[in-house]
């Protein structure tokens, strides 16, 4: 009677893991194909449990907002365009020369690559080929209250991936380092410098270096259970060249307009940054290039996503069609972010659109969902359970698929599980992870009770 009571029950377990393993992977089958950009929204809110999304659209100087035109988000390595322009201003005034080692303009700054003293160029920083990765085991961000300054003076000496200049890898390393090169050629904090001489002349008054002491600031969120929760964060000083401007959509569109700027007399572009924005322009040549922030994708686009651990972004244009779209929301979903942003654009292109793309932690959000219930139900039947060898099998299961889970994602997500869990991850992963680990603790206890009354059994 027991074991048909536990056979039935584990094989509800088992139905329960294959339904909701199939609601992941039958992913939007059911959705009818959206032809409308508001329908793209409304599937994108549909599909990321994410209600605040603004999207902005550029057409030949028209300008069409969705969401909240002045709400303000953390744009994300979005920010690095901003950083990358900034740059080239100093290099079109003379003042920095991209093909320079950074040590001319960072004093005492060394990098080593095959055991020898490696040079990294200003070039390669623009162009990500320094030989730094995003790696935060091996070239570890700034902490709270660190300057720019002091995080590269900690940074020296280290070990470079690859030789400077042979190979592409995105690093938010390089873009913080570009943001020290501004403050030591100019004299100015990053923030004085960027608010004075690239946001200012261009309008931009909606865009912060940095968190906003004022306006609309939409709050940052995690997922978790099919519900996105507030998370704040600290942007800490040292990060921000690579991916902390706060911006919405309404600057976003403008800056759109000035990147598809003709340079004709209503030009929104300043005489003194036409030079460096059409520097960076004319350096794309490939499909695949990475300069000054930007990237050249297929038929001429060129864009840039952004994503932290509370927000996703995406901007693409094309300056010969003129046109342009951002989107910007408040949840890390950055491939369905990049989807809709992609399919707005192809709209607007006539195009068409294809379906949104599911992010990965929307994934593992249903993935760990399930591992949540299954594991509340295992809890149940292994505390019911007497059979030794099924509680065994059980456990050494548990076990196997926790291990996997702890080594298999720091490799996966080239981070240390314990920043996955708290900082990048879903809310479920953790409970998931939790639920799985609370199963096996059962399990040992459950031996080891055992085994005290086999011995106790023996001694009488």
């Amino acid at each position: 009677m027991k074991k048909r009571k536990f056979i039935s029950v584990f094989i509800v377990s088992i139905v329960l893991i294959f339904a909701c393993i199939q609601n992941v992977f039958a992913m939007r089958q059911d959705s009818p194909e959206s032809n409308g950009i508001e329908t793209l929204i409304q599937d994108f809110k549909n599909d990321t449990s994410c209600e605040d999304v603004s999207v902005v659209i550029y057409d030949k100087g028209d300008v069409t907002y969705y969401g909240d035109g002045g709400a303000l988000y953390q744009i994300g390595s979005m920010t690095k365009t901003f950083t990358g322009l900034a740059v080239q201003k100093l290099i079109t005034e003379g003042r920095v020369d991209e093909d320079m080692a950074i040590a001319s303009y960072i004093p005492g700054f060394e990098a080593y690559y095959d055991g020898e003293l490696a040079e990294i160029t200003v070039r390669n920083l623009l162009e990500q080929k320094s030989g730094f990765t995003n790696s935060e085991k091996d070239y570890p961000s700034a902490e709270e209250g660190v300057t720019l300054s002091e995080w590269a003076h900690g940074l020296s000496g280290c070990l470079l991936s690859s030789k400077p200049g042979t190979e592409y890898a995105y690093s938010n390393v390089n873009y913080n380092l570009l943001g020290l090169i501004i403050e030591n050629v100019t004299g100015k904090s990053y923030k004085d410098y960027m608010e004075q001489e690239i946001l200012i002349p261009l309008g931009l008054a909606n865009t912060f270096v940095g968190a906003p002491t004022d306006g609309k600031i939409v709050e940052g969120t995690r997922l978790g259970y099919r519900h996105v929760f507030n998370y704040p964060m600290t942007v800490k000083e040292a990060c921000i060249p690579a991916g902390y401007f706060y911006s919405n959509t309404e600057d976003m569109g403008r800056w759109i307009a000035i990147w598809t700027d003709d340079g004709v007399e209503d030009s929104v572009v300043p005489e003194e940054l036409r030079e460096p924005l059409a520097k960076v322009k004319e350096t794309f040549k490939n499909e695949g290039d990475y300069y000054s922030g930007w990237e050249l994708f297929a038929d001429g686009v060129i864009g840039h996503s952004g994503g932290t651990p509370q927000y996703s972004s995406r901007i693409v244009f094309d300056e010969t069609k003129n046109i342009g779209v951002c989107v910007l929301c408040n949840l890390n979903v950055a491939a369905t972010t990049d989807s809709l942003c992609n399919n707005t654009y192809d709209i607007l292109a006539g195009n068409g659109s294809g379906k949104l793309a599911t992010d990965i932690w929307t994934i593992f959000d249903k993935i760990f969902i399930s591992v949540t219930i299954v594991g509340v139900i295992l809890l149940i039947v292994l505390l019911a359970l007497k059979k030794k060898a099924v509680i065994l099998i059980l456990g050494a299961f548990l076990l196997l698929l926790l291990v996997l889970v702890l080594i298999l994602f720091p490799i996966i997500f080239g981070a240390g599980m314990k920043e996955i869990l708290f900082v990048w991850a879903p809310l479920s992963l953790t409970g998931g992870l939790l639920m799985i680990t609370v199963d096996v603790v059962v399990v040992i206890i459950k031996i080891l009770i055992r085994k005290k009354n086999a011995d106790y059994n023996k001694a009488d």
